[in-house]
């Protein structure tokens, strides 16, 4: 939210929050159903955002990088539940200063509204992805998104490998997908080339290859960094 804001701008955000917060990695920001009375602002750090299921399982509905809006509920009850995956650091803004803040300055207003304009986006991409799209698709495009979104952090970094902080049993979770599903179609990405990911740390091996086995376009990579799309 803070992002390329002027110096003023940041100092306006810094009146209307109420401090930082530093989580450690495995350690809850909120559960479902708490009451959420703060907008958690994702400073550093990955989180997964999760919902828990009849049979106690749990369904990762997205994972949150710096920029981040977590806690955004109506009511101040979370609708899901925010766990660190890495060491993260928040910024907390209290809801209700969150109507005075974007009734003085409309310009912030607006960035909030993006962020969630994105975060929204992501969340109906995932749901297709459950819903409709084959598995092998479903772990290509859920590699390549969280690959650009993260590169996103550090635009002039060009390499083709990345820490990823995941495990296989993330990506079933994320997937609507079991471990042992998960691990024979990784196998076969490697197999052919594409991709491989072991030990947390994920290469591309043939980004082309990626892109058509993720069945993607340039508007949906466009919708994944929250960027305008070009003319």
């Amino acid at each position: 939210m803070c992002r390329d804001c002027a110096p003023k701008a940041q100092s306006i955000i810094a009146s209307y929050k109420s401090g930082d917060r530093t989580i450690k990695a495995g350690q809850a920001l909120f559960r479902p159903t708490e009451r959420c009375d703060a907008i958690h602002h994702l400073v550093e750090g990955w989180v997964l955002l999760y919902d828990l299921v009849d049979d106690g399982g749990r369904q990762i509905l997205n994972f949150a990088l710096p920029g981040a809006l977590l806690g955004l509920s109506p009511g101040r009850m979370a609708l899901y539940g925010a766990e660190a995956l890495t060491d993260a650091t928040v910024c907390l803004i209290p809801h209700e200063r969150l109507g005075p803040l974007i009734e003085h300055h409309p310009g912030i207003g607006l960035r909030l509204l993006q962020t969630v304009w994105r975060e929204r986006n992501l969340a109906y991409d995932h749901l297709s992805s459950i819903g409709r799209r084959p598995a092998r698709q479903r772990i290509a495009r859920a590699l390549l998104e969280l690959f650009v979104r993260s590169r996103m952090q550090w635009p002039a970094h060009r390499s083709e490998e990345m820490h990823l902080p995941l495990t296989q049993e993330h990506i079933g979770d994320m997937t609507g997908l079991t471990g042992v599903h998960v691990n024979r179609i990784l196998h076969g990405l490697r197999a052919e080339g594409i991709l491989e990911f072991h030990y947390r740390r994920l290469r591309i091996l043939n980004p082309d290859k990626l892109v058509d086995a993720a069945r993607v376009d340039a508007q949906t990579v466009v919708a994944w960094t929250g960027r305008s799309a070009p003319d």
